[in-house]
């Protein structure tokens, strides 16, 4: 294509050329025969000649022709220059400027940056480059329609102009995505620091859209091209000092949004380990790579073993045995939990469909299932198929997940209960739920999160807070499970507030399917007494919890 544009234009430069030399040649022509013509026209007006030759006079009127021609072609031509040049100003601000928000686009950021930083590395400055991301965006496109979401953006970016310095560079680069760079005293990085946050004050306030008004807020992540004590130049070029701004940006978003975070090496070396993650997770479920493992739970006043819940376990080749509180985020982040807990739940069924029928299944719900209509509908599915008695399953749902839909949570409880299955709130006391939503949902049982538990560790052996939730759960009719029992002092606490239901590591680690069948044959609690496949022993191993690296706190 652009050897065509090439060809087009040599093409119109020699046609320019041609008339171009048409009309010298007339000029030329015309002062010679008009030096010859014109005497005798004018001889012959004055009676003393005969008038001048045809031919010449035809070679007159040609040379007047072409002159006319040529003029005409040059005002033509004058007037083409200047439509092609006005053309390739408006391709080039087309090709450079963002046509929303007036700002440079992502193509154009690139040059405009590197020429900055050679400008400011030439007087030994430095240069700063943010990036900036409107947190929950969709949602307002969502809610108010994509019309209200470019005002937003159109307001955000002459607001940014408003408190940028003059000598600094904006850009656009897509969606909610804006960038800027500005140059910096490398001593002074303080600097960047009070712009950002003037930008926190003043550029996202409310937006007001006539009767609208829309709140929003922002997360930036910053990177520059010295040292973070400002001494020593890094050699880096526009696309590197994006790549870690986009960094920092993302480390923003994770630690909660609407705050900034200095681009930092260990940022990378996370967000390496968090894309393994994710690539292990994705493989993992094709590999059949998570396992159930199994706590027991007990009632302490008789210490009868009545049931267990079931944890879960990544069997990861790389990485060991990594446990829930590190894949589960993410594989809820990604949209693989909901495929990887019914793996998880159908053999979690199968096993617990060899245990003593007076024995339960707990199982953990992710709130992101809960989001799902039918997830009623597929659970009651999996039990049919297992041919799993629903009384015998038992729900366990976490406060946080009674503030993401409460109707639609009502109707999943209810519906599950309308089955026989059993639902239970759990980590009571650590979310936001209500008295009155305790009240008003159709719970069977309270679990007390094992943060409250620790306190009973005391000497005294008392936990105001553990008091006051088995006294709840007694005025509303509602069992009572407590987790966290690691020794014999928190035992016997528990066990004089009156019938409870617990678990912990004081009665034994979770344990592998396998394992569990062995304690089970010991104390004949099995529904049947065969031998354990070689199937069954092959895929258990051994559980054990691995320390992984977390994510820096700043």
């Amino acid at each position: 294509m652009a050897e065509a544009k090439h060809e087009t234009k040599l093409g119109t430069a020699e046609k320019d050329l041609v008339a171009l030399g048409i009309a010298t040649a007339a000029i030329i022509l015309f002062v010679g025969t008009g030096g010859s013509v014109l005497p005798s026209v004018v001889a012959t007006l004055t009676g003393e000649g005969q008038g001048p030759d045809k031919l010449l006079v035809n070679a007159l009127l040609l040379n007047i022709a072409l002159i006319i021609f040529g003029w005409r072609r040059y005002r033509q031509l004058t007037h083409e220059i200047s439509e092609r040049r006005r053309a390739e100003a408006h391709a080039r601000k087309l090709a450079e400027i963002d046509p929303l928000t007036g700002c440079l686009n992502r193509r154009s950021m690139a040059d405009a940056t590197n020429r900055l930083r050679e400008s400011a590395n030439a007087s030994d400055r430095a240069v700063g480059y943010a990036m900036i991301d409107l947190d929950n965006f969709k949602q307002i496109n969502d809610m108010h329609g994509h019309s209200i979401g470019d005002q937003v953006l159109v307001q955000l970016s002459e607001r940014m102009r408003e408190q940028l310095p003059n000598d600094a560079v904006l850009a656009r680069l897509g969606g909610d995505e804006f960038a800027f760079v500005v140059a910096y005293d490398p001593e002074n990085r303080a600097r960047i620091d009070e712009l950002v946050i003037r930008l926190f004050d003043n550029a996202i306030l409310p937006f007001r859209l006539g009767s609208l008004v829309i709140d929003a807020t922002m997360s930036i992540g910053i990177a520059t091209d010295y040292d973070e004590n400002g001494v020593n130049p890094m050699v880096c070029d526009a696309a590197a000092l994006m790549h870690r701004a986009d960094i920092a940006m993302y480390h923003a978003k994770k630690q909660g949004k609407n705050r900034y975070f200095w681009f930092e090496p260990n940022m990378e070396t996370e967000l390496r380990f968090r894309n393994q993650l994710e690539a292990g997770l994705r493989a993992g479920l094709e590999n059949g790579e998570f396992l159930p493992c199994y706590e027991q739970q007990v009632d302490l006043e008789t210490g009868d073993l009545v049931g267990f819940e079931m944890l879960a376990r990544w069997h990861s080749p790389q990485l060991g045995v990594v446990g829930p509180e590190l894949f589960i985020p993410i594989a809820e982040e990604i949209g693989l939990i909901t495929d990887i807990s019914e793996r998880l739940l159908e053999r979690a069924l199968e096993d617990a469909g060899k245990w003593d029928e007076r024995l339960t299944l707990s199982v953990n719900i992710s709130p992101v299932q809960l989001r799902d209509p039918w997830f009623a509908q597929k659970l009651l599915k999996l039990l049919l198929t297992h041919n799993f008695p629903p009384h015998r399953l038992e729900i366990e749902v976490t406060e946080s997940c009674l503030h993401d839909n409460i109707g639609m949570v009502r109707s999943l409880i209810t519906s599950l209960r309308n089955q026989g299955v059993r639902v239970s709130l759990d980590d009571f006391g650590t979310g936001y739920s209500s008295l009155e939503q305790l009240r008003s949902l159709p719970f069977d049982r309270i679990k007390i999160d094992r943060s409250f538990v620790q306190e009973l560790r005391d000497a005294n052996g008392n936990s105001c807070i553990v008091d006051a939730i088995v006294s709840l759960g007694r005025g509303l009719d509602m069992p009572i499970t407590v987790e966290g029992i690691e020794s014999e002092e928190i035992l016997q606490a528990l066990k004089r507030l009156g019938e409870l239901k617990g678990q912990g590591y004081f009665y034994g680690k979770p344990e592998t399917a396998h394992e569990v069948l062995d304690r089970l044959r010991k104390i004949d609690m099995l529904r049947l007494s065969e031998e354990p496949s070689e199937a069954d022993v092959d895929r258990d191993t051994e559980t054990t919890n691995l320390e992984l690296p977390r994510r820096a706190q700043n």
